[in-house]
């Protein structure tokens, strides 16, 4: 198979008619124009041009491949133009993914304004708690809750989510207050990702650690499902605190174990190792990190 490069310096010269004019377009010394051509004709093994001391013209099979090769040329000049006009005005497909806790009114809101700031870019929303490979997937930036265990993804971290252990006043009427975290096996518990209903808790106060095995009547894969069964009094919830502090304030939830919560959970934006970013996600990434989110806790 021919040289591209090579192809690209003949159809520059039948476009002149000139191996001089076709060089200066091409930033290129004559000679090595002409060498170029030369090598594209020994490789497909015929004459493609007529060289005159006053112009170049071209052959009847030179004519024939010119006809078949412009096209493709100026197709592959033009992807590269909208790459580049890419990297100065922000278009194009943005394919982001993110976790269910993301699947309500404020992120929807954050998006909806996001689109109307930019609205040659298009959105591909995937919300699921799943962790989609990225490259796989074709995504370009995922929003993720917890320590990364995938090295080959960067990341940047965007924040901060804090759990607390809370109880709806309805579910405590008649019971013992929790005092120490182990107290919490002897209630039932609402719980996130538990298999066969039970989980640990890790917990924090300073420097001290607790990990209590809980277990309860009602598990699921959400926070909304987790903390609409904790408001309706079905059992203690471990909730981030971005769930729970306006609940707090109105006596709607009480907090137990007020000295202790969960270690902080690093919020991350995370997307492939690329050389080049598309100037659409690195506006995403300013625009994510500006946005006063009020499901995590800025750094």
């Amino acid at each position: 198979m021919a040289n591209l490069d090579d192809v690209l310096i003949f159809v520059k010269v039948a476009q002149f008619e000139s191996i001089s004019r076709a060089a200066r377009s091409l930033g290129m010394p004559i000679s090595t124009v002409s060498r170029r051509l030369s090598v594209l004709e020994s490789k497909l093994g015929v004459s493609l041009l007529r060289r005159t001391t006053r112009r170049v013209t071209l052959t009847g099979q030179g004519r024939e491949y010119f006809n078949q090769c412009r096209e493709p040329l100026t197709l592959l000049e033009e992807a590269e133009r909208v790459l580049t006009l890419g990297q100065k005005t922000p278009e194009g497909m943005l394919r982001i993914s993110v976790p269910v806790i993301l699947g309500q009114e404020p992120f929807l809101n954050f998006l909806s304004g996001f689109l109307k700031a930019q609205p040659r870019i298009r959105i591909d929303l995937s919300i699921t708690n799943l962790f989609l490979d990225l490259v796989a997937e074709n995504i370009d930036v995922a929003i993720r809750f917890g320590e990364l265990e995938d090295s080959s993804v960067v990341a940047t971290r965007i924040g901060k989510s804090i759990r607390y252990v809370v109880a709806a006043a309805e579910y405590l009427k008649g019971r013992e207050l929790p005092v120490e975290p182990t107290d919490l096996k002897l209630h039932d518990c609402v719980m996130l990702n538990a298999r066969n209903n039970e989980t640990d808790w890790d917990l924090v106060y300073g420097r001290k650690k607790a990990r209590i095995r809980v277990s309860g009547p009602i598990s699921s894969r959400d926070f909304n499902s987790v903390s609409t069964f904790v408001y309706r009094g079905h059992g203690i919830g471990l909730l981030p605190s971005t769930y729970c502090d306006e609940a707090l304030v109105s006596g709607a939830l009480i907090r137990l174990l007020p000295k202790w919560a969960s270690p902080q959970i690093p919020v991350f934006a995370v997307y492939s190792n690329r050389k080049f970013r598309p100037l659409r996600l690195k506006i995403f990434l300013e625009a994510l990190a500006a946005w006063k989110s009020p499901l995590w806790l800025r750094e």
